[in-house]
């Protein structure tokens, strides 16, 4: 790879954009083609380069997901089972360990962050390989010192902003992004910019503008809305309980629901005033550009609200943009399982000619980015969950093109038709038909594990649920 980049271009090592948003669903982006979300600068930013169709998120958790992509692992691999902000303590992706960000920074990168850190409760980018780092603390701050008498009321469900969009967090982040690319294009050297935007993440709080783009009696359900949980796991209905949304209808769900597409047409903005911004330096050409999401959002599907206890697409499934006008065709789709945050740090290595590292989960996208058949790529996406919240539950799954099986360790397992039930509403765990494919794809589900070290499958206790379908 590296000696095909020198022989396209004399323009140096390219600079790095990596846009990531906080619970954002792949069907709720405009280039998706599913639900009614306007999202015009991702969708050009798409039609521009790469969309993945398949791309998963190794864990639908914000702290474990992002140390996964800055380490290149499962989370699982270095103790990181869960949020560590919230109730029961975890590990974190220490300083110490491996992180892409520091290997290229010897190179030469200038380094800037901006936005949502959430990967140690100590230490910040500045410990991993960052110079500059603006995080929510400093919005924070602005806000309070700029609107003193502003709070929200509304909790979890969301409600409308009353600032200026200037002043909106997706835009006061957005100006900091720009500040800093043009600060560092200046300096005539490599960069890499992560800026980590917290929406869609619930609570929802657009401003008016956006707000008013979307009318809650013309928003349309979900399709997995109406689940009734029959043959289903327990905490599923149990979270419904959890956060009091038990006796919630569509028309309670409509003006939430409205508010998500709203603050994703507005982070949409925001993306589109930074896009705009390479393109007035004249850097677009050699910046490469990545767009995705830590993970989805329930928002209402089986009426359930945040990510918890569940391996659904709705939260497991992720957008996926890439776009590099040197190696990439416009408006090009890659319907190969991507893994996104265990496959972007080989990526990017091999991007720039460097080694890939032995222990790393993923491997690089180069060659599908430059449309290359791989014989030999993942037939399939892992991805994992192990409780927190509500109680600790392990959970691990695996899905190809037409299946999906969800080890539920300690509850009902689920398996899913996804040709005939994209919705995922009726778990075939138990119809003798499927027996075949379920045994296939525990063992394809064992194997992936104990090749990533998940140490849930090195016991007897637990391996032989998969291994001898010893379970009910």
């Amino acid at each position: 790879m590296a000696n095909d980049y020198k022989q396209m271009n004399n323009d140096g090592p390219p600079n790095i954009l990596l846009i990531v948003s906080d619970q954002q669903r792949y069907d709720c982006i405009g280039y998706s083609r599913d639900y009614p979300v306007k999202t015009p600068n991702i969708d050009r930013l798409a039609s521009q380069g790469m969309w993945f169709t398949n791309a998963f998120t190794p864990i639908p958790l914000c702290c474990p997901a992002r140390q996964a992509m800055l380490n290149g692992r499962r989370p699982e691999s270095f103790g990181a089972l869960w949020n560590y902000d919230i109730t029961l303590k975890t590990s974190a992706l220490e300083p110490t360990e491996y992180s892409w960000t520091k290997q290229i920074k010897e190179l030469g990168y200038q380094m800037g962050y901006v936005g949502k850190w959430h990967v140690h409760p100590k230490y910040t980018p500045l410990e991993y390989g960052y110079d500059e780092y603006i995080g929510e603390m400093d919005y924070d701050a602005f806000r309070k010192k700029k609107y003193p008498q502003l709070s929200f009321q509304n909790g979890w469900l969301g409600e409308i902003d009353p600032v200026p969009l200037e002043d909106a967090r997706t835009h006061w982040f957005a100006q900091k992004a720009i500040g800093l690319i043009k600060e560092f294009d200046q300096k005539k050297q490599p960069w890499h910019i992560q800026l980590d935007f917290p929406e869609p993440h619930l609570p929802c709080q657009p401003v008016e503008q956006f707000a008013q783009m979307y009318d809650p009696q013309e928003i349309p359900e979900w399709r997995s809305f109406r689940d009734e949980f029959v043959n289903k796991p327990y905490i599923q209905k149990q979270q419904l309980y959890n956060w009091n949304i038990e006796n919630f209808t569509w028309n309670d769900w409509a003006p939430i629901v409205a508010r998500y597409y709203a603050i994703i047409s507005q982070m949409d903005d925001a993306i589109g005033k930074v896009l705009n911004t390479l393109e007035t330096l004249g850097i677009s050409e050699n910046t490469i550009v990545i767009y995705t999401s830590d993970h989805g959002d329930m928002c209402g599907s089986h009426r359930m609200l945040d990510k918890h206890y569940v391996l659904y697409d709705d939260i497991v499934r992720v957008p996926l943009v890439i776009r590099w006008p040197k190696i990439i065709l416009e408006n090009t789709k890659c319907q190969e399982f991507v893994v996104h945050f265990l496959d972007l740090a080989p990526t990017i290595l091999d991007i720039l000619g460097l080694e890939q590292k032995e222990f790393f989960h993923g491997r690089s996208l180069v060659p599908l980015l430059q449309g290359k058949e791989i014989s030999d790529w993942r037939q399939h996406a892992v991805s994992t969950y192990n409780g927190q919240q509500f109680g600790l539950y392990t959970q691990r799954m695996i899905r190809n093109n037409k299946w999906k099986y969800v080890w539920n360790a300690t509850d009902i397992d689920e398996l899913y038709d996804l040709e005939n039930d994209p919705g995922e509403l009726n778990n075939l765990i138990y119809e003798e038909s499927c027996r075949p494919i379920l045994k296939e794809l525990r063992q394809k589900l064992y194997e992936e594990l104990l090749k990533d070290g998940d140490d849930l499958v090195k016991n007897s206790w637990f391996d032989a649920q998969l291994l001898n379908n010893k379970k009910l």
